[in-house]
């Protein structure tokens, strides 16, 4: 950048669901003059509709929408106050997100992660690196080579969702359930054939309670 010239300001459109979370996070980035918040919404606003998130460079959502980060790959996208759930962090990796900052991220973390993925880096929580890590390995080729999962390798979140498709519910079913959406529900269930080494829904009940199949699956 030439002597001089004005390092235009990080344009952020907050998509938080906690109003007191969306408050404070406008105060704290209207307080920077290299932030400028051009918008904010809840959840409700996307039910609404007309939302316009493509003139934004960063969106800090505090939720987690696989089809929404999916369908909005233009600006730069972090997760705030997120749980520490690695199935979640994974399909979050998945739908593009730049960034994934914890319940217990602190309001300069939280300025830092921005600063960084409009720099075109990644942030991701230290404790779920292996996560990604693990996922990678198993993503490459030669994964085959390898033994099955067993069912101690398998997530509780995974065993819940396969014993909700061992009852014969339908994705959908099973999204609404969970509160989920069918997308996220359709890749759980994708990684855990390939984990257990099956082609079915029916094959990956059976591998991981076995004799627990309905007739009608």
């Amino acid at each position: 950048m030439a002597d001089g010239a004005i390092e235009s300001p990080i344009r952020v459109f907050l998509l938080i669901e906690n109003r007191l979370l969306r408050e404070a996070l406008s105060r704290l980035f209207r307080k920077r003059s290299e932030f400028e918040v051009i918008g904010q919404a809840g959840r409700s606003g996307i039910l609404a509709g007309g939302l316009q998130f493509e003139s934004c460079d960063v969106l800090a959502v505090d939720f987690f929408d696989a089809d929404l980060l999916t369908a909005n790959r233009g600006p730069k996208a972090i997760l705030i106050g997120m749980d520490e759930d690695p199935d979640q962090f994974l399909d979050a990796v998945r739908a593009g997100v730049n960034g994934y900052l914890l319940k217990d991220a602190s309001a300069s973390e939280v300025i830092c992660a921005i600063r960084a993925i409009q720099k075109g880096e990644a942030i991701c929580p230290p404790r779920l690196c292996a996560t990604l890590f693990r996922w990678f390995a198993e993503e490459t080729p030669g994964k085959r080579n390898r033994p099955a999962a067993t069912y101690h390798d398998i997530t509780l979140r995974q065993r819940q969702l396969v014993e909700l498709v061992a009852e014969g519910l339908t994705n959908k079913e099973i999204a609404a359930q969970l509160n989920l959406s069918e997308f996220t529900v359709r890749n759980h269930i994708h990684r855990i054939m390939k984990q257990v080494d099956v082609g079915s829904r029916r094959e990956a009940v059976d591998a991981i309670f076995p004799g627990k199949l309905r007739a009608n699956l």
